[in-house]
Formats: C-alpha cells, structure tokens, sequence
C-alpha cells in the first residue's frame, strides 16, 4: 500500500470536509438575515422579506456558477474569453465544486444586506434585476481584485501593492470584500429609493417606525453569530495540519471576542445616549463586532479582537444615527451603518492590531496605509457601481412601488399572500 498516498487522501478529505461544513454554516445566515429583516420591519411586508431573501440565494447561485465564478477567478485580465458555465479553468488541491459552493455563500450575503435596507417601498421584480447585477459583475469583480489573485492582493514583486506599500491589502473573510460591498450598495439603494412614507415629519425630523417582533430579530443575530463560525473560521479552507488547527481555533476565539465585545459596547453607548440600554441596537452591535472583526481576525491578538469590537460598536450606534438624522437616508435595519461603515473601519483597524505587521506592533504604517487604500478602492467601486445601479434601474422601471401599496403592505399587492393570517 502507497502510505504517503493513504495520508495525503486523508488529509484532502478533512480540508474538504471542513469547507463544505464552514459552507453550510454561512449558508445558514441567511435564514438569519431573514429573520433580523423581518423582526426590524412591520408585519404587512413581512412575506416580501422572506421572498427577496430566498431569491437572493437562488438565483444567486445560479448566477454565480454560471458567470460570477468564473468571472472572480479567471486568470489575467478580463480581455480573454469568460469561463461562463466552466469550472475547469480553476485548479486547486481541493474540489472545484466545493470551493464553488463556500464562494457562492458569500456572493449571496453581499446580496442579501440590500434587502433590509431598501425593504417595505421596492418592488420585488425590480429586486430581481438588482440580485442579477451583484451575483454576476459587482461583487466577482472587486472580488478578482483581492481573493481572485487580482491587483490589490497580488504579492508578487513589482506587482502595484508591493511596490507602493511594501505589502498586499488583508481582507481575511471579507469585512470589505463581503460586508463593506453589501453595506455601500444598500445605503446607495436606500439613497436613491428615498425613505418610506412617514418617516420623516413635515420639518424633516426623523420618526420612529419600529419592527413588529424583537423576538424574530433576536433569533436572526444568533444564527448570524452561529453561522459567523464558519464565515471567519472557513476562510483558512484548511483544518488539517497543527498550523491549521491552531489557525481555526484563533479565529474562532478572535471571531466571538469582537461579537461580545461589541454588543456591550453599543448597549452602553446607547445606554448612556439615550437613557435605555436598546435591545435593537445591542443586536446590531453584536453583528458591528462580527463584521468589524472578519478582515484581520486570523491576524490580531485576542485583545485587540474585543477592542475592535468595542470600537466598531460604538462607532455603529453612531453612524445609525448620523445616515438616519443628517444624511436623511431611511435604512430600516441599519445595513449601512453595520456592514459598510463597521466593514471598512475593520479592515483599517487591522492595519493597526495585527500582531505581524500593524502599526501598534512596530510594524510601520505600511500596512495601515495598504488596508486603507483597498478598502477606499473597493468601497468606491460598490458606491459607483450601486448608484448607476439602482438610478439606472430607477429611470427605467421606477423602483418604488406605488404609494398605496406601500401604505397598505407588499405582502399582498407583491405577492397575494401574507405571512401572519388573522
């Protein structure tokens, strides 16, 4: 018997075993992002949430294996021919089809953070025009940039990166890649839709227009933080070996510091603001930890995890109230303030905390000046690309659906169904 092949298979079928595993556990966000959707938004629109969420990984994948696939991974330029409907371009140890599927979750939660943000005014075939758009251009292209091997993780040398910083940008799960994208999409939609009717008053002071159920929202962010462990910890795409082992564990500790540490922050900082510690913003907080901890938590020690944490829950009660009350952008689950401003002040942080290489660790300010250059570049492209989006498909088809409908609910007018029946 070949022992080295024996060895060698096994180990393949644990890394693949882990992937499709940590593959699950992401694909499980999104009956959390449903929930956290429809717990922060009224009764009436409750069938249309859970619609676009589920059309967001259905079509998405399809579209992604079709098209995005090959689009965020191909080789050189986009100049040659697209390897649309073709996994075989793409070589590695481990399965292409299961390393298809582990992108395909991510592709599909870059998706979904729109929805809550434009929810209970877009009309749903409209939607479907914006799902189409993410799957197959906006996110496969800033994603060959970084995890396709494109420019701005390329560290060969003479490559742009190395030769303007010394060093690549970091994005080890996708605070920018995934959540930063997802957030400026959603705060360019909510922008451009306009905010629903009644929640601003005649003299432009913002309204309250609260959720119908906490408890549905509640639920949402644990399956969030759940799936979180196979979002951050699946990045590694490895479980095997003692560097690996010990890699995964790191981020899972990393992962659930940041979590902890933001809920707490955004409970006293609401605490103290608004003289209640608010449930609502305490569960954003939890998700401003996770999201603000994915770029660099392979990279930073456990403490610098739970004071990214602290900060990006802090900073989220804040950006929720500045697009909400100065920008006067109606962003009814606070998509924007949790996965835009908190993906990208992440990823910057990291330049600060990573323990190799970081600013507070006598690593200079390459790396500071690395992340804040990616993120600037991606961020830009999602903020581009998001306003000819959604203005173009404005223009065209009128996004809002009608001001009666709005009034009187989606669930029906959208969809001829409601979720609760009395």
């Amino acid at each position: 018997m070949d022992t080295t092949y024996t060895i060698t298979d096994l180990v393949l079928s644990l890394d693949t075993v882990w992937m499709l595993l940590a593959a699950m556990l992401v694909f499980f966000m999104q009956p959390g992002f449903a929930l956290v959707e429809a717990g922060f938004t009224r009764t009436k629109n409750t069938a249309n949430i859970l619609m676009k969420n589920l059309l967001d990984f259905s079509l998405g994948s399809l579209l992604f294996w079709a098209i995005g696939f090959g689009l965020m991974f191909g080789a050189g330029s986009f100049a040659g021919m697209p390897h649309f409907f073709n996994l075989g371009f793409y070589e590695s140890d481990l399965p292409v089809e299961g390393f298809l599927i582990f992108q395909t979750v991510f592709c599909a939660t870059a998706a979904t953070i729109v929805s809550g943000a434009m929810a209970e005014r877009t009309k749903f075939s409209v939607y479907i025009a914006y799902t189409v758009l993410v799957s197959v251009l906006i996110y496969p292209i800033s994603g060959h940039w970084t995890w396709g091997g494109g420019w701005l993780m390329n560290g060969e040398e003479g490559s742009f990166m190395m030769s303007t910083f010394g060093t690549t940008f970091h994005d080890f799960a996708g605070s920018t890649i995934v959540h930063a994208v997802g957030g400026w999409l959603a705060l360019v939609g909510a922008a451009v839709i306009g905010p629903r009717i009644g929640k601003y008053s005649k003299d432009k002071k913002s309204r309250a227009i609260p959720g119908h159920s906490l408890t549905l929202a509640t639920l949402g962010v644990f399956i969030l933080w759940f799936g979180w462990f196979g979002f951050n910890p699946g990045s590694q795409l490895a479980a095997s070996g003692e560097g690996n082992r010990l890699a995964i564990s790191h981020v899972f500790l990393t992962t659930n510091l940041s979590a902890c540490a933001g809920g707490i922050s955004s409970l006293f900082v609401a605490w103290m603001k608004y003289k209640k510690p608010s449930l609502s913003l305490s569960l954003n907080g939890v998700l401003a930890g996770l999201v603000g901890i994915t770029a660099g938590c392979d990279l930073v020690s456990p403490v610098g995890a739970a004071i990214i944490g602290l900060i990006a829950g802090a900073v989220m009660v804040y950006a929720v109230e500045f697009i909400d009350r100065v920008l006067k952008i109606d962003d009814p689950v606070g998509a924007s303030s949790v996965h835009g401003v908190c993906g990208v002040l992440g990823t910057i942080l990291t330049g600060l905390f990573a323990t190799d290489g970081g600013l507070f660790y006598g690593g200079g300010a390459s790396m500071l000046l690395a992340q804040t250059f990616g993120t600037v570049v991606v961020s830009a492209w999602a903020l581009f690309m998001g306003f000819v989006v959604f203005k173009g498909l404005d223009v065209i088809f009128g996004l809002r659906v009608p001001a009666r409908v709005e009034e009187e609910g989606l669930d029906i007018y959208e969809h001829g169904e409601t979720a609760y029946n009395n």
